[in-house]
């Protein structure tokens, strides 16, 4: 009995001596700790400031993916070199090699977990510097054309003409041909029409050339391009090519069906007929 109640004491004792041991290195501590919640605070407001001015800074640019992402950068960066700083204040030295190797590690697990997350992200930062196309852009990116309606650091998205709404990575976006019909403010209508070989060539020229003349939204009609192409069966092929103004899709459509309707309107008064494409149909009897 004697002996367990001595093992009991000893056992107090050394719990004991422990937490004294606590207590006086938590009380050795709290100068340290003042100093670095006051660094934390500092650091705090500096990242704070940083972000305010690195985002002023890109005011001008009028691109709030590159001004977003720079000042979340920056202010992340701040803190990040704050708090290593605290670590070492806190004489947390191996806290602080762990850290590094921890960040070291899971940023290699996280870049093989995440590549094309991570590709997307850059191919959205490429985009942003380069800006091969604006919000409202009407664009064509591989198989569907649209206006553009947002530009993500991750994706863009896109609503085509029949309504519908597209989310394309930005990685697809980088390495796939870009149509900007936007950024030039015009786009060039091609026409393919019929005429008979009774008809005078000239004539027919200069009439299609002179009515599409007359067409609203058509610019540089000196640069009215006419073309005979080939020989058919019942016909003569003649390509059109002009420009118009193009802020909208309407406006390539609209102008398309006008210059259309005024070259058949020209054809009728000058009584220009417009062959049919002909079939040979042939039959094939066998005897037996």
């Amino acid at each position: 009995m004697n002996e367990l109640t001595e093992q009991t004491k000893i056992s107090f004792s050394a719990a004991y001596d422990k937490i004294t041991e606590w207590i006086n290195t938590f009380i050795g501590h709290i100068p340290n700790m003042v100093v670095a919640f006051l660094f934390f605070v500092l650091f705090f407001i500096m990242a704070r400031l940083a972000k305010k001015w690195i985002r002023r800074l890109f005011d001008h640019t009028k691109n709030d993916v590159i001004k977003n992402l720079s000042a979340g950068l920056v202010y992340y960066c701040v803190l990040g070199l704050g708090m290593f700083i605290i670590l070492e204040i806190l004489h947390l030295k191996t806290a602080v090699t762990s850290l590094l190797a921890g960040v070291g590690i899971v940023g290699i697990a996280l870049g093989f977990a995440f590549q094309d997350i991570a590709a997307n992200f850059l191919s959205g930062i490429i985009l942003a510097y380069r800006k091969p196309f604006n919000v409202q852009d009407i664009v064509q990116m591989s198989e569907y054309t649209g206006t553009v309606m947002q530009i993500n650091i991750r994706d863009t998205v896109l609503k085509t003409f029949q309504g519908q709404e597209v989310i394309i990575p930005n990685r697809s976006v980088i390495q796939n041909p870009i149509t900007n019909y936007t950024s030039l403010a015009e786009r060039r209508i091609d026409l393919r029409f019929r005429a008979s070989y009774d008809e005078d060539l000239e004539n027919v020229k200069k009439i299609t050339i002179k009515a599409l003349s007359t067409v609203e939204n058509v610019i540089r009609k000196e640069d009215i391009n006419f073309i005979y192409t080939d020989f058919d069966h019942s016909a003569i092929n003649f390509e059109i090519r002009l420009w118009v103004n193009y802020s909208t899709e309407n406006d390539y459509i609209n102008t398309r069906g006008l210059a259309i309707m005024a070259i058949k309107k020209a054809f009728d008064q000058q009584q220009i007929s417009i062959p049919f494409t002909t079939r040979i149909n042939r039959t094939i009897h066998l005897e037996s």
